[in-house]
Protein backbone atom coordinates (compact mmCIF):
# COMPACT_ATOMS: atom_id res chain seq x y z
CA UNK A 1 0.00 0.00 0.00
CA UNK A 2 1.63 3.47 -1.32
CA UNK A 3 1.89 6.34 1.45
CA UNK A 4 -0.88 8.56 -0.07
CA UNK A 5 -2.95 5.44 0.27
CA UNK A 6 -2.21 4.72 3.47
CA UNK A 7 -3.18 8.33 4.59
CA UNK A 8 -6.15 9.24 2.94
CA UNK A 9 -7.28 5.61 4.90
CA UNK A 10 -6.10 6.99 7.76
CA UNK A 11 -7.72 10.25 6.93
CA UNK A 12 -11.23 8.46 5.97
CA UNK A 13 -11.00 6.47 9.58
CA UNK A 14 -9.95 8.80 12.15
CA UNK A 15 -13.65 10.36 12.72
CA UNK A 16 -14.73 7.14 13.93
CA UNK A 17 -11.38 6.69 16.66
CA UNK A 18 -11.98 10.03 17.81
CA UNK A 19 -16.03 9.78 18.63
CA UNK A 20 -16.08 5.76 19.52
CA UNK A 21 -19.73 6.93 21.26
CA UNK A 22 -22.93 6.78 19.25
CA UNK A 23 -24.58 9.66 20.79
CA UNK A 24 -26.36 11.79 18.37
CA UNK A 25 -26.73 15.69 19.42
CA UNK A 26 -30.69 16.28 19.36
CA UNK A 27 -31.36 12.87 19.79
CA UNK A 28 -32.21 10.58 22.75
CA UNK A 29 -29.65 8.38 23.91
CA UNK A 30 -29.94 4.37 22.21
CA UNK A 31 -31.83 2.34 24.30
CA UNK A 32 -30.88 0.68 27.34
CA UNK A 33 -32.36 -1.82 29.97
CA UNK A 34 -30.75 -2.97 32.96
CA UNK A 35 -32.44 -5.50 34.93
CA UNK A 36 -29.49 -7.11 37.02
CA UNK A 37 -28.71 -4.78 39.68
CA UNK A 38 -30.33 -1.50 38.06
CA UNK A 39 -31.38 1.72 39.88
CA UNK A 40 -30.10 2.06 43.37
CA UNK A 41 -32.78 2.74 45.66
CA UNK A 42 -32.84 4.01 49.46
CA UNK A 43 -35.48 4.10 51.27
CA UNK A 44 -35.97 4.65 55.09
CA UNK A 45 -32.23 3.82 55.11
CA UNK A 46 -32.17 0.50 53.51
CA UNK A 47 -30.96 0.02 49.90
CA UNK A 48 -32.36 -2.09 47.08
CA UNK A 49 -32.03 -1.79 43.63
CA UNK A 50 -35.03 -1.81 41.12
CA UNK A 51 -34.78 -2.23 37.05
CA UNK A 52 -34.01 0.65 35.07
CA UNK A 53 -33.75 1.94 31.41
CA UNK A 54 -33.32 5.20 29.25
CA UNK A 55 -36.93 6.25 28.68
CA UNK A 56 -36.41 7.29 32.42
CA UNK A 57 -34.10 10.63 31.47
CA UNK A 58 -36.72 12.51 30.49
CA UNK A 59 -38.30 15.25 32.62
CA UNK A 60 -35.32 17.26 34.04
CA UNK A 61 -32.10 18.50 32.47
CA UNK A 62 -29.65 16.13 33.65
CA UNK A 63 -25.87 14.73 33.14
CA UNK A 64 -25.25 11.32 32.40
CA UNK A 65 -22.26 10.20 33.70
CA UNK A 66 -21.18 6.63 32.28
CA UNK A 67 -18.17 5.09 34.28
CA UNK A 68 -16.25 1.89 34.59
CA UNK A 69 -16.12 0.81 37.60
CA UNK A 70 -13.06 1.87 38.96
CA UNK A 71 -11.26 5.06 40.72
CA UNK A 72 -9.38 5.55 37.54
CA UNK A 73 -12.47 6.29 35.86
CA UNK A 74 -14.26 8.49 38.57
CA UNK A 75 -11.26 10.77 38.39
CA UNK A 76 -11.20 11.53 35.03
CA UNK A 77 -14.54 13.44 35.20
CA UNK A 78 -14.22 14.36 39.36
CA UNK A 79 -13.70 18.24 38.13
CA UNK A 80 -17.62 18.24 36.05
CA UNK A 81 -19.31 16.40 39.14
CA UNK A 82 -17.30 19.21 41.51
CA UNK A 83 -18.46 22.13 39.71
CA UNK A 84 -22.13 20.62 39.64
CA UNK A 85 -22.01 20.39 43.18
CA UNK A 86 -20.68 23.65 44.29
CA UNK A 87 -23.03 25.28 41.31
CA UNK A 88 -26.05 23.35 43.62
CA UNK A 89 -28.57 23.30 40.69
CA UNK A 90 -32.22 23.06 41.82
CA UNK A 91 -32.91 19.61 42.31
CA UNK A 92 -36.57 19.87 40.65
CA UNK A 93 -35.06 20.66 37.32
CA UNK A 94 -31.58 18.74 37.61
CA UNK A 95 -30.21 15.24 38.57
CA UNK A 96 -27.01 13.98 37.32
CA UNK A 97 -27.27 9.80 36.52
CA UNK A 98 -24.77 8.55 37.08
CA UNK A 99 -24.03 4.73 35.58
CA UNK A 100 -21.63 2.61 36.82
CA UNK A 101 -20.75 -0.71 34.97
CA UNK A 102 -19.52 -3.20 37.48
CA UNK A 103 -18.71 -5.85 34.65
CA UNK A 104 -15.69 -3.39 33.96
CA UNK A 105 -13.69 -2.94 37.35
CA UNK A 106 -10.88 -4.67 38.31
CA UNK A 107 -11.94 -8.32 39.71
CA UNK A 108 -12.94 -8.46 43.52
CA UNK A 109 -13.61 -5.06 43.87
CA UNK A 110 -17.52 -4.83 42.93
CA UNK A 111 -18.46 -5.30 46.20
CA UNK A 112 -16.29 -1.80 46.92
CA UNK A 113 -17.74 0.03 44.36
CA UNK A 114 -21.39 -1.08 45.50
CA UNK A 115 -20.45 0.36 49.04
CA UNK A 116 -19.15 4.04 47.40
CA UNK A 117 -22.06 4.14 45.62
CA UNK A 118 -24.40 3.37 48.65
CA UNK A 119 -22.02 5.95 50.14
CA UNK A 120 -23.13 8.32 47.85
CA UNK A 121 -26.48 7.64 47.63
CA UNK A 122 -27.03 8.55 51.02
CA UNK A 123 -25.08 11.94 50.98
CA UNK A 124 -26.83 13.00 47.76
CA UNK A 125 -30.23 11.22 48.11
CA UNK A 126 -32.06 13.25 44.90
CA UNK A 127 -28.95 11.77 42.50
CA UNK A 128 -29.58 9.17 40.60
CA UNK A 129 -27.17 5.91 40.80
CA UNK A 130 -27.69 2.49 38.28
CA UNK A 131 -25.30 -0.37 38.76
CA UNK A 132 -24.32 -2.14 35.29
CA UNK A 133 -23.18 -5.60 36.17
CA UNK A 134 -23.15 -6.61 32.57
CA UNK A 135 -22.22 -3.95 30.59
CA UNK A 136 -25.01 -3.60 28.93
CA UNK A 137 -24.94 0.47 28.34
CA UNK A 138 -21.39 0.71 27.27
CA UNK A 139 -22.15 -2.03 24.79
CA UNK A 140 -25.29 -0.24 23.68
CA UNK A 141 -23.77 3.30 23.47
CA UNK A 142 -20.25 1.89 22.30
CA UNK A 143 -18.46 3.24 25.21
CA UNK A 144 -14.39 3.58 25.92
CA UNK A 145 -13.66 0.50 28.53
CA UNK A 146 -11.99 1.58 31.71
CA UNK A 147 -13.47 5.00 30.92
CA UNK A 148 -15.88 8.20 31.83
CA UNK A 149 -18.45 9.58 29.64
CA UNK A 150 -20.17 12.55 29.95
CA UNK A 151 -23.55 13.52 28.64
CA UNK A 152 -25.93 16.45 28.84
CA UNK A 153 -29.86 15.97 28.44
CA UNK A 154 -32.44 18.73 28.23
CA UNK A 155 -35.01 17.84 29.57
CA UNK A 156 -36.86 15.92 26.73
CA UNK A 157 -34.30 13.28 26.98
CA UNK A 158 -32.30 15.10 24.07
CA UNK A 159 -28.45 15.06 23.63
CA UNK A 160 -26.84 18.48 24.03
CA UNK A 161 -23.28 17.53 24.90
CA UNK A 162 -21.44 14.14 24.86
CA UNK A 163 -17.90 13.10 25.25
CA UNK A 164 -16.27 9.84 25.92
CA UNK A 165 -12.89 10.49 28.62
CA UNK A 166 -11.94 13.22 30.21
CA UNK A 167 -13.35 16.39 29.85
CA UNK A 168 -10.31 19.32 29.55
CA UNK A 169 -11.05 22.73 32.05
CA UNK A 170 -12.83 24.66 28.89
CA UNK A 171 -15.21 21.46 28.12
CA UNK A 172 -16.24 21.54 32.12
CA UNK A 173 -17.02 25.07 31.75
CA UNK A 174 -18.81 24.34 28.38
CA UNK A 175 -21.36 21.46 30.00
CA UNK A 176 -21.70 24.49 33.04
CA UNK A 177 -22.94 27.20 30.79
CA UNK A 178 -24.98 24.47 28.87
CA UNK A 179 -26.82 23.65 32.03
CA UNK A 180 -27.21 26.80 33.20
CA UNK A 181 -28.85 27.99 29.85
CA UNK A 182 -30.91 24.81 29.68
CA UNK A 183 -31.86 25.68 33.42
CA UNK A 184 -33.25 28.75 31.79
CA UNK A 185 -35.89 27.23 29.92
Amino acid sequence: MSLRSTLALTLLLLPLVASAHNFEKNQRVSPVGITDRGELMLDKGKFSYKNWNSAQLTGKVRVLQHIAGRTSAKEKNAGLIEAIKAAKLPHDRYQTTTLVNTDDAIVGTGMFVRSSLESNKTQYPWSQFIVDSNGVAQQAWQLESGSSAIVVLDKQGRVQFAKDGALTREEVQQVMSLLRELLSK
